[in-house]
């Protein structure tokens, strides 16, 4: 199992290594920085500052080195100093600083808010976003745990043929659709929960059930194919005539060997949220990561958004390595196989 998790570990690092490398080059993709940052009628000292700031005034593979290392590796020593410069017919103070390189953690300072840096600026804002994950996972996770084996268990029944039916609907409604439904009658019409923002757990649930409700649908179809494939087999049959109760036949026998597909799904379910929570989040006005990207793309603030990003494939990555390790726990051969 160490050497497993070793070999796991060193292929989380390459892969953090491409994430870097993405950012990086998503940000060259969209042209000078600096020109699409400024507003049209920005002057070329104020052009010359931002590219300064940003440290784009220099070649391409000069910038990457200064992007994951920091200034000092190009032995540039930056003496942190604020310059008066015009932006939108208006002096104002900017500051020019020492970059440390995103490997401790920087991304450069805000555009959006002027100066500070960009990592901190995502770190507060990235608990409310696995927050709201963490419940919709949960939502997603149990519900369609218990209806995936109830609707194996009495397969082919009219409980079996409704149940395959919602997850089949609610594996085809919009999440966006969905979440102003959900604001349209819990919120306007029946008054019974909060529409937008943040701060209790009446706030929390309109948006996780709309984050939740897809990947809910298809879980559901997987789980009871699943249970079904396990059902017939022939250990199934010996546990059933040893005289367990069906009870202890489908969650200690037929759950665990099932289980490997649904743990897969589960894991790339969290990236699905990571990305439909930018789309949750604008909808509820949730002050999580989401919403801070939308925000910052329309108002240009690349650094904001480099950060957001790269957390956010970070946290995935994360995700991946625990998933890789539960597949670990429950079928050996998966780390023998490695």
């Amino acid at each position: 199992m160490a050497a497993f998790l070793v070999r796991r570990l060193l292929q989380s690092v390459l892969v953090v290594l491409g994430v870097l490398v993405l950012v990086f080059t998503l940000m060259q993709l969209t042209g000078d920085p600096a020109t699409l940052m400024l507003p049209d009628n920005a002057s070329a000292q104020d052009v010359e500052f931002m590219r300064r700031k940003l440290g784009t005034d220099k070649p391409l593979h000069l910038q990457f080195i200064r992007f994951l290392f920091g200034d000092r590796v190009l032995g540039e020593k930056v003496e942190e100093r604020v310059v008066e410069h015009q932006f939108m017919s208006s002096v104002v103070a900017g500051r020019i600083r020492e970059h440390r390189g995103v490997i401790m953690g920087d991304f450069g300072d805000s555009v959006r808010f002027i100066d500070q840096p960009a990592l901190p600026i995502v770190l507060e804002r990235f608990p409310l976003t696995p927050y709201l994950m963490a419940v919709a996972f949960a939502y997603s996770a149990g519900l369609s745990l218990v209806l995936g084996i109830a609707s194996a268990v009495y397969r082919n029944s009219l409980l079996d043929q409704v149940l395959r039916a919602l997850a089949i609907l609610g594996q085809s409604i919009p999440n966006f659709w969905l979440g102003l439904m959900l604001i349209l009658i819990f919120a306007v019409w029946l008054g019974l929960l909060p529409a937008m923002g943040s701060g209790s757990i009446e706030h929390v649930i309109l948006p996780a059930v709309t984050l939740g409700s897809a990947p809910l649908g298809r879980n559901v179809r997987l789980i009871r194919s699943c249970m079904l494939d396990v059902l017939g087999a022939d250990y199934i049959r010996t546990a059933r005539a040893k005289g367990l109760s069906e009870l202890a036949v489908v969650v200690s026998h037929a759950l665990k060997n099932a289980a490997i597909p649904v743990v897969t799904i589960w894991g790339l379910d969290i990236g699905l949220f990571f990305g439909g929570a930018v789309i949750t989040e604008s909808i509820f006005g949730w002050p999580g990561m989401g919403s801070l990207i939308i925000q910052s793309v329309y108002k240009r603030d690349f650094p904001v958004v480099q950060a957001a990003v790269f957390f956010i494939g970070l946290a995935f990555m994360l995700v991946n390595l625990m998933v890789d390790l539960l597949y670990a726990w429950l079928d050996p051969r998966v780390r023998l196989a490695h």
